[in-house]
């Protein structure tokens, strides 16, 4: 089997969760994976994939936490978008999936060719908890990439045919934690802003990530450049971590217990509707705004909720091997068998 696999490659959630399901599909007999990421610069990512190619696609601009939907409309082209997708050949591909991929989805569609999404925006196109967000932005979650089948991911199934979420973490790491450490992911935010907040917070040592960032220390301040690697071994020993609403690492941290204050991205309509779930569930910390008061309560308590969640890729790169056969209801059912989540 011939399997294209587009990858959404703004931020690093979307990177994250298809170099786990490539990586399972690589040890699935008679697979061949090609991979295609948009959205990004081109970098070398480890996927398991025959080849791995790059397109410009479709990016989201930020501006201070918040998503600029002008912005976004002048740094993309609509005519290399409409060029990439007309010149993207699928002829030779037994499966097609879409990681929230325009050009990938966007072709399957145009030659009349099944795609499947995997994502946790494709969850969002069943009846489960959302925030209120910009009328456009629902389109864009809509239409950005569409697909014929939805492989939607949350950290809940709210009795919906949806997976729990692909994490790829190892727990066992998570056998010593230092308890005045805190991992900052906030790539969308005003790093300074970010800077002068935690400062104040004497009591943790704050970890904060930013591509803005070269490695230094300043007091408790311990600015890190990204890096998929140290980031997670920062990961593995911290007590907390304070990110955007992105749902690739508020998985992480639900697997290995880790007490999250999470402040989503201003209009997007994701990133709000997953802090209205997390909030629903009780999973973690929601702010709209990056406030002391809120920050120095949190850590106070910080309180913590350990999700096992089942090695999700695994199941999903069989099902896919085998041709999507069994229904997506019969594979969520399954999943969610697996899952157990602990209260501290």
């Amino acid at each position: 089997m011939k399997i294209l696999y587009g990858i959404q490659g703004t931020g690093n959630g979307h990177i994250t969760r298809s170099l786990a399901v490539t990586d399972a599909l690589s040890h699935c007999d008679d697979v061949s994976v090609d991979v295609i990421v948009s959205g990004r610069p081109s970098e070398p990512l480890p996927f398991h994939a025959n080849t791995v190619s790059w397109r410009r696609g479709l990016t989201f601009v930020t501006d201070a936490g918040n998503l600029s939907y002008r912005s976004t409309a002048f740094c993309n082209n609509p005519l290399t978008l409409v060029s990439e997708v007309r010149g993207l050949s699928l002829e030779n591909y037994d499966l097609i999936i879409s990681d929230f991929e325009p050009v990938t989805s966007w072709a399957a569609r145009l030659r009349g060719k099944k795609v499947i999404g995997i994502g946790n925006q494709y969850a969002f196109g069943h009846q489960i908890p959302t925030g209120h967000g910009n009328p456009v932005g629902k389109l864009v979650l809509k239409h950005f990439a569409p697909v014929t089948l939805g492989v939607g991911l949350h950290w809940h199934h709210f009795q919906q045919p949806i997976l729990p979420p692909i994490v790829d973490v190892d727990t066992q790491r998570r056998h010593k934690i230092v308890e005045n450490k805190v991992v900052v992911y906030l790539p969308f935010e005003d790093q300074f802003e970010v800077v002068s907040i935690l400062q104040k917070c004497r009591d943790f040592d704050f970890y904060i990530y930013s591509a803005e960032h070269e490695d230094r220390d300043i007091g408790n301040i311990h600015l890190r450049k990204t890096s998929r690697i140290s980031f997670k071994d920062d990961l593995y020993d911290s007590r907390a971590v304070i990110c955007n609403a992105g749902f690739e690492l508020i998985s992480e941290c639900l697997s290995l217990g880790i007490s999250i204050f999470t402040k989503p991205v201003g209009g997007q309509i994701e990133q709000i509707s997953n802090a209205t779930a997390l909030e629903v569930l009780a999973y973690a910390t929601v702010s709209d705004r990056l406030l002391l008061p809120s920050i120095k309560t949190w850590l106070q308590c910080l309180p913590a909720v350990r999700v096992s969640y089942p090695l999700v890729q695994s199941h999903v790169a069989s099902w896919l091997a085998g041709g999507a056969v069994t229904s997506v209801e019969e594979l969520a059912e399954s999943l969610w068998r697996e899952v157990h989540v602990c209260r501290s």
